[in-house]
């Protein structure tokens, strides 16, 4: 089913630029037009963006699998390693310049094999077999705008778009980070790829010279849902919605400003802010949820460098909810019928990143002029989606740090094979995760 939509898509979006472009030959010779054919097609198709993202990998996990690993972590101790195939994103994208400012984008994302439904076993609830359902369907449309540009500096979006907030949301492309699988930390702790819908304005000017510039975006929003929260994930699951809607009786803002001083060299700051109680179709309005908002606030900061064969980026991402008792209350009071996980969910988190590669075949001018790179990386993460409650005791095997290194071949531009050894590091009364990935992604431009 999934190859059959996967290729319907493709089918669609072709004929329908091969329509597009018929089309604007046809006007042409009802104006009048001496252009031959292959110039007017050569025209629009310049006009056409196609491109997208992928990723196969493969793991293997030298540790339990059982969803009694945390709450019975010494039986879990000699337990054998299991392995695991995915195709965690695989991603088409489309766009189009209409001319005099107007531009569309979109794009279409299949994740792990392409349907949005899962069956999970949770460690909250006795390893009961749960139906997960992400998003409601089984292809995610995780953009799909309309833009109007002023100027570099000013232009206006409105449709369904990445909220930028966090390294992870803004470079979530395989070929952007060194790990077989995205940064651990933010992409527990924030939704990733983090899409919703609302009205942006961005642009980007230079600066002193020729390789400093800034970049900003400013966005209008729906809010998250706060029956979506949880102890693993934090806030993570609020941006999805299990209706054939999103609901948005509470809206938020989000910001991101991107500062370039040098070439190779970028700082940046982003934030979040916005309700999340109320967001809903559950009943909320009695006396005992007054004044309870759910707000949600993010704060992260982040940075590249990629200069003399080094590549190094890193992040820190903070996050505070408000009412986080009062929401873990109401969650767990839930029916079982409900799409919430019915979990505690933390009023403070906080995730930090860092990696850093250096491209061996940077030392040979050949490799060099081929565009061939060779990169030995190291990685560390430290977060804890648990790492405050209003009230309770905050789960501790949510707080852990990841240590990883590994190796990522470019033989073009746009491919990347990867491959690392990674070791999850819980506290004292739990077992460390170790394992070993590899992957094959590539991202780019086919139009």
């Amino acid at each position: 089913m999934t190859k059959r939509l996967i290729s319907l898509s493709f089918l669609l979006y072709a004929v329908a630029a091969m329509a597009q472009q018929q089309e604007t030959y046809t006007e042409s010779l009802a104006l009048g037009g001496e252009q031959p054919a292959s110039s007017v097609l050569n025209k629009v198709a310049s006009r056409l963006t196609l491109g997208g993202y992928g990723e196969a990998v493969m793991s293997r996990n030298f540790y339990s699998d059982s969803y009694l690993r945390y709450t019975d972590a010494e039986s879990k101790r000699d337990a054998k390693s299991h392995g695991r195939f995915d195709l965690p994103h695989v991603v088409l994208y489309v766009g189009y310049d209409f001319g005099k400012g107007w531009s569309m984008g979109s794009e279409i994302e299949f994740e792990h094999g392409g349907t949005e439904s899962a069956v999970e076993i949770e460690e909250e609830e006795a390893g009961e077999y749960e139906s997960e359902v992400e998003r409601g369907g089984e292809v995610a449309l995780e953009q799909f705008w309309i833009q109007k540009s002023f100027c570099p500096e000013l232009n206006l979006r409105l449709g369904h778009m990445v909220v930028p907030v966090g390294q992870t949301n803004l470079k979530h492309m395989p070929t952007e980070f060194f790990g077989v699988y995205r940064p651990e930390g933010e992409s527990t702790l924030l939704p990733c790829t983090w899409h919703e819908t609302g009205i942006a304005l961005w642009g980007q000017t230079g600066l002193w010279n020729e390789e400093s510039s800034l970049r900003y975006e400013v966005q209008f929003i729906s809010g998250l849902d706060s029956e979506r929260f949880g102890s693993q994930g934090w806030i993570s699951g609020g941006s999805a919605s299990p209706y054939e809607f999103k609901i948005a009786n509470t809206y938020a803002g989000a910001l991101r400003l991107d500062f370039v001083p040098t070439r190779g060299v970028r700082l940046s700051l982003s934030g979040y802010v916005g309700n999340s109680f109320r967001n809903t179709l559950r009943e909320t309005d009695n006396s005992k949820n007054d004044g309870v908002t759910g707000t949600v606030a993010i704060g992260a900061f982040d940075f590249s460098f990629d200069r003399w064969n080094w590549l190094v980026r890193g992040a820190f991402d903070y996050g505070h909810l408000t009412d986080a008792a009062h929401i873990s209350s109401f969650n767990r009071g839930m029916p079982n019928a409900s799409p919430s996980p019915k979990q505690y969910v933390a009023s403070d988190v906080y995730a930090v990143g860092i990696e850093a590669g250096y491209n061996l075949f940077g030392l040979s001018s050949k490799m060099t002029a081929e565009n061939q790179k060779l990169y030995l990386f190291g990685r560390y993460d430290v977060y804890d989606s648990m790492y405050k409650m209003e009230k309770g005791t905050p789960y501790d095997w949510c707080g852990r740090q990841r240590v990883a290194v590994g190796v990522n071949y470019f033989p073009i531009r746009d491919i990347v094979i990867k491959g690392e050894y990674a070791v999850g590091l819980l506290g004292k009364k739990y077992n460390n995760e170790p394992s070993i990935s590899l992957g094959v992604a590539y991202a780019g431009f086919f139009l």
